[in-house]
């Protein structure tokens, strides 16, 4: 076995066995869920039991290799064909009920004074699909554990409202069963909620809520792609700022005709010199293939193998008998990811960050659900 496999099984080891008992609890309850119910029993275990030296390693690879892998397996549920199907008219309320989220979760946490990362996670859970978009997230913008489960949960509180609500609204709006189905998909987060939500009100309402949410996740894609160009935008000019600090500081400018030492260049005068001559960066080959090595850098591979998975099922390689199998297992990837990100949660920051984001989600919850009824109405769907 390989040493660097040996070091990581402890605490993959743990992380699998807490989803297993979660995914129990999962169709037991299917309202709660797996992915919940891993990350409630990482955290009530992390009280007692912190990752040391020997868990700490496997419970790292858990919570960011095992995400991103689950992401990966997540695209075989999908696909290009299946955009069709939803329907042309399913796209307006789909994509305003997005823009409104997110556009909320900027102005509406700034105002509760909600942290960036906190702030984003909510943001995009509500906005897409609940945890499978923090999931898809997390390892863009680097949030931390305590954030993930704060923003799960408060995805997860809404879900079961939305199971217990949505039924008796939409009986009480005479919706039809395709409107319904294109609240339920719209408006609520995690799968299972939408199924449940859906089926209680009929099984015309769950297939078309159904489709409308896998075409919904989709949108992992473009949001994750525009976080991961802001945040290495966001570096790219922290890093300006501290080469120019460094190069400001007493004692490190370069006295004037001082020759650099050999094998070395100055990088702030051969920035300066290169934007100073016209031209310069056409006839410099290093300058033109350095906005290439950025532009990949900003696709984090498992989106790469989202794309390619759901392409691969577009094209009909994946059999339909193997998309139930593929299902279980993102979804255990999942609960195994958000187990060691339990484990791993600082519940003292988790207290500190108060009740502020779980109001955060609350608003959006209501914005999302009112943006989405009103799109249909105003698009007469409804």
């Amino acid at each position: 076995m390989p040493s660097a496999l040996r070091i990581r099984l402890p605490g993959l080891a743990l992380a699998a066995a807490i989803a297993v008992v979660a995914t129990v609890i999962g169709h037991l309850i299917p309202l709660i869920g797996g992915p919940v119910s891993g990350i409630v029993i990482g955290v009530v275990l992390g009280l007692f039991l912190k990752p040391g030296p020997v868990l700490s390693p496997g419970v790292k690879t858990a919570s960011k290799f095992v995400l991103q892998l689950s992401v990966v397996v997540l695209g075989s549920q999908l696909s290009l064909a299946e955009i069709a199907r939803a329907g042309v008219e399913s796209l307006p309320v789909m994509l305003g009920t997005l823009v409104v989220c997110l556009v909320g979760a900027w102005l509406i946490g700034r105002w509760l004074g909600v942290v960036g990362n906190l702030r984003t996670l909510v943001g995009v859970g509500t906005g897409i699909c609940g945890a499978s978009a923090i999931a898809a997230v997390t390892p863009v913008i680097g949030a931390v554990g305590a954030e993930v489960a704060y923003a799960v949960s408060t995805i997860f509180l809404f879900n079961v409202a939305a199971v217990l609500l949505f039924p008796f609204i939409g009986h009480l709006l005479g919706l039809s069963q395709h409107a319904f189905g294109l609240f339920a998909g719209t408006a609520i987060n995690d799968t299972s909620s939408v199924v449940a939500a859906a089926t209680t009100y009929g099984s015309e309402a769950a297939n078309y809520a159904v489709v409308v949410k896998l075409v919904r996740t989709l949108m992992i894609i473009p949001i994750s792609l525009g976080l991961a160009a802001l945040v290495g935008r966001r570096e790219r000019r922290l890093a300006m700022i501290e080469t120019a600090d460094a190069a400001a500081a007493p004692g490190t400018e370069a006295a004037p005709h001082t020759e650099a030492a050999p094998g070395t260049e100055a990088a702030l005068g051969t920035a300066t010199s290169r934007a100073a001559a016209p031209g310069a960066a056409a006839l410099d080959p290093e300058a033109r293939r350095r906005p290439r090595v950025h532009v990949f850098r900003l696709v984090p591979w498992f989106l790469i193998g989202f794309v390619v998975i759901a392409a691969v099922n577009s094209l009909g390689v994946i059999p339909a008998a193997a998309h139930p199998a593929l299902s279980q297992a993102s979804v255990f990837l999942i609960t195994m990811a958000l187990s060691a990100i339990g484990l791993s949660t600082d519940i003292a920051g988790f207290r500190r960050a108060g009740a502020r984001p779980l109001i955060l989600g609350g608003c959006l919850w209501l914005l999302v659900s009112l943006t989405s009824l009103g799109l249909q109405f105003a698009t007469g769907l409804m």
